[in-house]
């Protein structure tokens, strides 16, 4: 078996790591896509898009005021909108960052970091706290995928 096949094993704990935090990031995109979506239904309205206003088995009383913005939908959207831009950059540099061959306390370090970092800015924004405080959990997780990002430029550089 080579290195690359052996890293991304089940007997890897730093793989395992990987696959822990990469599956709690999909299931909070995918997770948030779904609160929208109940926001929706709950409060009738925050639709985007015309043809959501059309007469339906989900819809029975179309109106065209469903296309105003309501901000107990939007702000699920646009937290979804924040995972979309944040989780994938994740998901890919983990995955690399794992194949250099990292220790064990380092990768859960960072990549149960990024995991506490998206949480707390998804409470954050949830509850409406100030720009300050969810700009804050939002650096720290930036910050731990771009030190994955630079830890595997290293790494790559160092293998040619």
């Amino acid at each position: 078996m080579n290195s690359l096949t052996s890293a991304l094993t089940m007997s890897n704990p730093v793989f395992v790591t990987y696959m822990i935090a990469a599956a709690l990031g999909v299931i909070k995109i995918m997770g948030q896509g779904w609160m929208t979506v109940y926001r929706m239904m709950k409060t009738d309205s925050g639709m985007v898009s015309p043809e959501d206003v059309r007469k339906g088995w989900t819809n029975k009383n179309p109106r065209p005021e469903q296309l105003d913005v309501n901000d107990y939908v939007d702000r699920s959207r646009r937290m979804h909108r924040n995972d979309l831009e944040n989780i994938p950059a994740f998901l890919a540099v983990g995955l690399l960052f794992v194949i250099t061959g990292p220790s064990l306390l380092m990768t859960q370090i960072v990549m149960y970091g990024f995991v506490a970092a998206r949480t707390a800015h998804a409470i954050a924004y949830g509850t409406k706290q100030s720009h300050e405080i969810r700009a804050t959990f939002y650096t720290i997780g930036s910050l731990l995928v771009i030190f994955m990002g630079v830890w595997v430029l290293i790494k790559a550089f160092g293998a040619l």
